[in-house]
């Protein structure tokens, strides 16, 4: 048969079609702690749990412009530059109907943290080295299977911490700040010398020959990163 009259003839009900939403976890690092943007859910399932922004697939709109619009519309942020992270489609994850997750991520740098709007029901919860996720100094359960999205979005990050660390400081740096970034990522502390002289030994640093302004002893010199290739 040829594809044209095959397609004309084809029926798309014939087989089950899951829903395809996506859900973003937007990470930053603030004093020193690991934090991920959550919002409050309104109506059921799940009614007033925090949970990750998220929202459906429109039939006609691609995964990343539906990750863009949800953030605009659920977040209150803009011109976010997001990636796919994993796709979340165990059965019985959302109690309404079959739907498949396809997890986003984005790191913000400190100053793009600072602008994101924090109400009663959005916060930056932080997430401690087990893994709990903590709003307000309590532990919280999130809806759906956020959790595991939040959980394997992190331990991802973790293996590519060395060249993903630098989304998560501002443009200039010290190199006591990148460290305090891979151990709110890994969640345990890190040598300094050993740390420090492996990050120089990796050619992606260059000194500017500037230092951090407000230290009256010893300022530390503030470096850029330099990509590779």
């Amino acid at each position: 048969m040829e594809e044209p009259l095959f397609l004309t003839g084809y029926d798309p009900t014939a087989y089950a079609r899951p829903s395809i939403t996506v859900d973003c976890v937007l990470l930053g690092v603030a004093g020193g702690r690991l934090c991920v943007l959550l919002t409050r859910r309104t109506r059921p399932p799940f009614a007033g749990r925090w949970a990750l922004p998220g929202g459906f697939v429109g039939i006609d709109e691609s995964l990343e412009a539906a990750a863009t619009r949800v953030l605009g519309i659920k977040a209150g942020l803009a011109d976010i530059a997001v990636e796919q992270v994993h796709a979340f489609g165990n059965t019985d994850r959302d109690p309404r109907m079959r739907i498949i997750a396809i997890a986003h991520r984005a790191l913000l740098a400190p100053a793009r943290l600072a602008t994101v709007p924090r109400h009663a029901d959005q916060c930056l919860a932080t997430i401690d080295a087990d893994g709990s996720i903590m709003v307000d100094g309590g532990v919280v359960t999130l809806a759906f299977d956020h959790a595991d999205i939040i959980a394997m979005t992190i331990a991802k990050l973790r293996r590519t911490i060395d060249d993903d660390a630098f989304a998560l400081v501002p443009e200039h740096f010290t190199l006591r700040e990148l460290q305090g970034v891979h151990e709110a990522v890994l969640g345990r502390p890190l040598n300094k010398p050993a740390f420090r002289r492996r990050m120089l030994e990796r050619g992606a640093l260059r000194a500017t020959g500037a230092f951090e302004a407000g230290r009256a002893f010893r300022p530390a010199e503030l470096y850029v990163h330099v990509p590779k290739g």
